[in-house]
């Protein structure tokens, strides 16, 4: 029996079990290998993985490159005192906007030479020592939060309770900077950075271990939110700081912090370039990345370490937005910056203004800098995303071969290819890259993956649809032969920035839309215009509106595939999707009703003004000077729209997307007398964690799609 055949056995006789194991898997992500750090000589690898595919558990390893063994270092059950009290809420945050679905050790960071690690456990400092011994615990002055060992590996600096600490491994504590009330933190990203800019962290060590440069986050400004559990009336609800379109946003400076008390504010002109994008210390000083509100300049700043004064080093400007670039800027060596450069139709890597890579070839992120070699990711299509090399003398180098999704992480002549392929994840690490050539180097060393193998296996059918060539992948059930019947159609997408569904990867995603082929329906996944991986005129093809652009191109996609695949039934057409791809289902339902049937639209963003001010002014520009931008992109105002079956469903939880956007647009529907359904999810954030909601939901959304969809008489 060939592989193909006992994948569609699988499929029949386990799609039963398939929503059970998606949530218990928390969407097939424990087991996996992640967070790689290397050690300078490249003969160590710090990882973090959970025990099993439904442990959530995660623990600390290394792995012995060439030896090819594999140490734990860290496990939360064998230290005494650790996971017994609750989780600061600063690091629930922070998982959250991570995206972090496990708990235990879930990340942590080295020192220089990767001897020592530190990391948090129930807001308890913790750390290890990778040349043996086991974890000890390090006296701290409160809950922790983000500990980070200095380049030394003699300090570890933290914030507790919004206050920026450091302590030596006696126990030594010292505050460097103490937050003067409730809406102050140093050290910490704002809402706007961590969940719009992708800046995750807010200080970053000297390379002398004998300074900091920290960021201060004031909200005072910043519109006030209520979170309530409406299931516990006796529960007070919690307010959070929200930066809404048009709104204030926290006010962020940065200091430059001594170990002996010292302190230099670092100077620019902050109500022109409000964002603080990123920031670093290398060999050659501090360097920021500043933005504008309107987004459209970027300005990359070198710092003085002494009096905090900064020197412009490179401007991007853009007349729609300037898209920031993970890892971007950079120096190598030499003080030589790393940069994007958007030019025509291609997104490039440059270095010291030379542009490096072709035309076609979209920089996705910079991964880092040895000397001069830089470690990026790139695309030449848009279905994929390898790891590439660039050496001076030697040109750019693929690295990653087969068909995926990589990114990874390189030092000391090895390089960690963490991918996803079209059988799952994979992590290899290659050694002695590059090698006399410029090659790739040789294989040394795989680091397993212990998740669950899901119980349905996707088989796409990858496919460019219409005049555009839209990025699709159309699923149909295993057991369906052609010619055999028509089938209904759902189409499966998220379709806004910043995410892509349509890969030749093997992602939590592919396997549900599977899973809902093999409820007997014709799955249609397509990336449209606004969607990452196609260069910088197919991203801002939405700019200042991202409403028709997106939805022209699921109904040019799902009418070019009906011409191409004759069982796909086009009277009988659903779609479904959260967040933006919740919009874009809700939106079509009201919009295009002579196409689309029904709709079930999770944690939709109904009216635009109610997003964050990072995210949505970048596509959508300032709500009082663009106005009618927000009105064509919302979906309030148009609810008497609506004439088919729609299910909206909602955390009463999420703070990203707040739920007042259902419930007035649900208010919406029923004043103008427009039947619809409405699925709240108690306790739930933007993204359920809870198991029996996650394994539900798709069975929910399967019955009432089979409902809405059903012919007369079925």
């Amino acid at each position: 029996m060939n592989r193909k055949s006992r994948d569609l056995d699988r499929n029949i006789l386990n799609s039963a079990d398939f929503p059970r194991q998606f949530a218990r898997s928390r969407r097939f992500s424990l087991g996996v290998p992640r967070h790689f750090t290397v050690s300078p000589d490249g003969h160590r690898i710090l990882f973090v993985r959970t025990g099993a595919g439904t442990d959530p558990v995660g623990r600390l390893w290394q792995f012995e490159n060439g030896v090819g063994e594999e140490r734990m270092l860290a496990d939360p059950a064998l230290l005494v005192g650790a996971g017994s009290g609750a989780v600061p809420e600063e690091e629930r945050l922070r998982r959250e906007r991570a995206r972090e679905r496990s708990e235990g050790v879930v990340t942590y960071a080295a020192d220089d030479a990767t001897r020592l690690v530190a990391f948090a456990l129930s807001g308890a400092l913790w750390a290890v020592r990778t040349d043996g011994g086991t974890p000890f615990s390090v006296p701290a002055a409160g809950p922790v939060v983000d500990p980070r060992p200095s380049p030394d590996g003699r300090h570890i600096a933290y914030v507790s309770r919004g206050s920026f600490q450091v302590v030596d491994l006696a126990g030594n504590d010292r505050q460097l900077a103490r937050a003067e009330g409730p809406e102050v933190t140093y050290g910490l990203a704002e809402y706007a950075a961590a969940e719009s800019m992708g800046r995750l962290r807010g200080y970053w060590w000297a390379p002398d271990s004998r300074h900091v440069l920290v960021a201060r986050a004031d909200t005072t400004p910043v519109e006030r939110r209520y979170i309530s559990d409406p299931a516990d009336p006796a529960k007070p609800p919690r307010p959070i700081r929200y930066p809404a379109a048009g709104t204030a946003n926290a006010e962020v400076t940065l200091q430059l912090l001594s170990l002996e008390g010292e302190r230099v504010d670092v100077e620019w002109d902050r109500k022109a370039y409000e964002y603080l994008v990123d920031a670093g210390w290398d060999a050659h000083g501090p360097l920021i990345a500043v933005q504008s509100r309107d987004q459209c300049i970027l300005r990359t700043l070198a710092v003085d370490p002494a009096t905090g004064a900064t020197e412009v080093l490179h401007e991007r400007t853009d007349p729609a937005w300037v898209e920031i670039v993970p890892g971007t800027p950079a120096r190598t060596a030499s003080g030589a910056l790393v940069l994007p450069e958007d030019a025509g139709d291609t997104r490039y890597l440059t270095v010291g203004g030379t542009r490096l890579t072709p035309d076609g070839l979209q920089l996705r992120a910079v991964l880092g800098v040895a000397g001069e070699q830089v470690l990026f990711t790139a695309s030449e299509d848009p279905t994929e995303t390898h790891v590439w090399r660039y050496e001076p003398g030697h040109g750019i180098r693929r690295l990653s071969d087969v068909p995926g999704r990589y990114t990874g992480v390189g030092r000391g002549g090895t390089v960690v290819l963490d991918g996803v392929t079209e059988h799952g994840s994979e992590v290899r690490v290659l050694r002695d890259p590059p090698d006399t050539d410029g090659g790739a180097g040789a294989l040394s060393g795989v680091i397993a993956s212990v998740s669950e193998e899901p119980a349905v296996t996707p088989r796409p059918v990858h496919l460019a649809l219409g005049e555009r060539e839209l990025r699709g992948a159309l699923y149909l059930p295993s057991w369906h032969k052609e010619g055999a019947g028509k089938l209904p159609v759902l189409l499966d997408p998220y379709g806004g920035p910043a995410m892509q569904l349509v890969t030749r990867a093997r992602a939590w995603f592919t396997c549900v839309s599977q899973w809902f082929a093999e409820q007997g329906f014709a799955v249609l996944v397509v990336d449209g215009r606004g969607t990452p991986g196609r260069g910088p005129a197919w991203e801002k093809a939405v700019h200042g509106d991202q409403l028709t652009p997106a939805l022209e191109d699921q109904v040019d996609a799902l009418q070019a595939a009906g011409a191409r695949f004759p069982d796909l039934d086009l009277e009988r057409v659903a779609i479904r999707g959260w967040s933006f791809g919740g919009f874009l289902a809700a939106a079509a339902v009201l919009h295009r009703p002579d196409v689309f049937h029904a709709a079930v639209a999770g944690a939709p963003p109904t009216d635009q003004r109610l997003y964050d001010t990072h995210w949505k002014e970048r596509f959508l520009g300032h709500p009082d000077e663009q106005p009618e931008n927000y009105a064509r992109s919302s979906l309030v105002g148009d609810g008497h729209l609506l004439r088919r079956p729609l299910l909206l469903v909602h955390g009463l939880a999420d703070d990203n997307v707040a739920v007042a956007h259902t419930l007035r647009f649900s208010a919406e529907l029923l004043a103008a007398g427009k039947p619809h359904s409405v699925l709240p999810l108690p306790g739930a954030t933007h993204s359920p964690t809870d198991d029996g909601v996650n394994e539900n939901l798709l069975r929910i959304q399967r019955d009432f799609l089979r409902e809405a969809l059903a012919r007369p008489g079925e």
